[in-house]
């Protein structure tokens, strides 16, 4: 009876007509979602609701709340809508959010696995599920006859050599929490030396998360590292693609929220509650959309196969901390950019000379080159910032503050320049060291 009655109420809010329209007005939607999401709903709200228009803004998320940050009340878009929690925490805690708890379906569970799936302050929602994992093209894979790849591990073999893309967590939120999940899962020491074996394996780190899939749906890239919906769209939709969660994965919501100071509130909660609704989750089965929704599969009608969120959590090895996440935000993705995104090459040349050498040995034995070899692998997969630094809330902190401070800016320009150096000599050396440890098994 209590669901008849919300849904009779969601119905109500996604429906109503004439009587709403002198309300009505136009709700703007910040997301970093693809378009084939947006307008999906966009046009179900419109239809539904043809006194409110939908206006998307689409950018990043880190872009995005950058964006929010920097305007005042009264100009700032409605809705933000995004895959990232982390990203959802660095606006509450800056009183950007304002809670909407009527806009909540109650037939949602409370957690997915031991994740919590709303905000427990009530200052956004999960709209949607996601987990992180491996797409791979199986006619490039069997071109090139390469197995497909199952856990984040395999991408570290040599035989992937140049066959992996991945977006930058700078440009990218669920990047970002692939990143994060891993050094979660791994810890952040060994987590860093997995994701560098990885990306030394890289051909491509692009600009926007849309291009990696699309990438390995028409055969530009044999792998992507991607969040599952684009795995899930490019094979529901017949390309020649598949995806995979790997064990060390994590299920958490995607989320969508009342910007505090919004202009068209009222309008914009209905938008809110629509996505929540029965109907709204059913559009996230379409095959071009391919999400995880938060309502039970009984009542949804779900394709034959479809992956079942709390299976994959109950998988999942990785109990994702968002406020572990949101805390070291600024430092992971400043991090991988200075190391893997702007000295890609350098860190390509070290691999390539790291996996030569270790083939060399295997062929001919040298203890000497062995103990090279070590030295290259530890020098060129390091991170330049040991897991005190990022446990230091004075070092944290600084990574917290607006670039738009001189002071700030300077110190961390500054701070980022050493880094990018400090990579490419790492690298440098580290290409140096395994050609010396191959020349000994000659």
């Amino acid at each position: 009876m209590q669901q008849r009655r919300w849904l009779t109420a969601a119905m109500a809010a996604g429906l109503g007509g004439a009587a709403m329209a002198a309300q009505a007005g136009t709700v703007t939607v910040l997301t970093s979602f693809p378009k084939e999401l947006t307008t999906a709903y966009q046009k179900a709200f419109e239809a539904a609701n043809p006194g409110i228009k939908i206006e998307i803004l689409n950018k990043n998320t880190t872009a995005a709340v950058a964006y929010v940050r920097e305007l005042p009340e009264g100009q700032r878009p409605d809705i933000m809508w995004a895959s990232a929690p982390d990203a959802f925490e660095v606006l509450a805690r800056n009183k950007l959010l304002t809670a909407a708890p009527e806009t909540r379906n109650p037939a949602a569970p409370a957690k997915i696995g031991n994740y919590p799936l709303n905000d427990p302050q009530g200052l956004y929602y999960g709209q949607a599920l996601a987990g992180y994992g491996i797409m791979w093209n199986t006619r490039y894979l069997k071109a090139h006859k390469l197995a497909a790849p199952k856990e984040w591990s395999d991408l570290t073999r040599p035989e992937y050599f140049g066959h992996i893309a991945i977006s930058s967590p700078s440009r990218s939120g669920t990047t970002q929490l692939t990143v994060e999940t891993i050094l979660q899962g791994e810890g952040w020491d060994k987590g860093w030396r997995q994701l560098l074996s990885m990306m030394g394996n890289a051909a491509a780190v692009t600009d926007r998360s849309f291009a990696v899939p699309d990438g390995v749906n028409n055969g530009q890239y044999g792998i992507g590292i991607v969040i599952d919906f684009f795995g899930l769209a490019g094979k529901y939709s017949g390309f020649p693609v598949d995806f995979a969660y790997p064990a060390m994965t994590a299920v958490v919501p995607a989320n969508i929220a009342l910007i505090a100071g919004a202009k068209n509130a009222d309008e914009a909660r209905k938008f809110m509650a629509f996505t929540m609704s029965v109907p709204g989750q059913q559009l996230l089965f379409d095959p071009k959309i391919s999400r995880l929704p938060i309502l039970p599969y009984s009542q949804l009608k779900a394709p034959a196969g479809y992956p079942v969120p709390q299976e994959v959590a109950q998988r999942a090895k990785v109990q994702f901390d968002a406020n572990l996440s949101e805390s070291r935000y600024a430092v992971v993705i400043s991090l991988f950019d200075q190391m893997v995104t702007f000295r890609l090459k350098e860190l390509q040349a070290a691999t390539r000379a790291i996996q030569e050498a270790h083939k060399a040995l295997q062929a001919k034995p040298n203890a000497k080159g062995q103990e090279l070899l070590a030295q290259a692998r530890d020098i060129a997969y390091s991170p330049l910032v040991g897991e005190a630094n990022v446990k230091d809330e004075q070092f944290l902190e600084l990574f917290r503050k607006s670039r738009r401070d001189v002071a700030v800016s300077k110190e961390l320009t500054g701070l980022e320049q050493m880094w990018a150096d400090k990579a490419r000599a790492n690298y440098e050396r580290a290409a140096k060291l395994a050609a010396e440890a191959r020349g000994l098994a000659r």
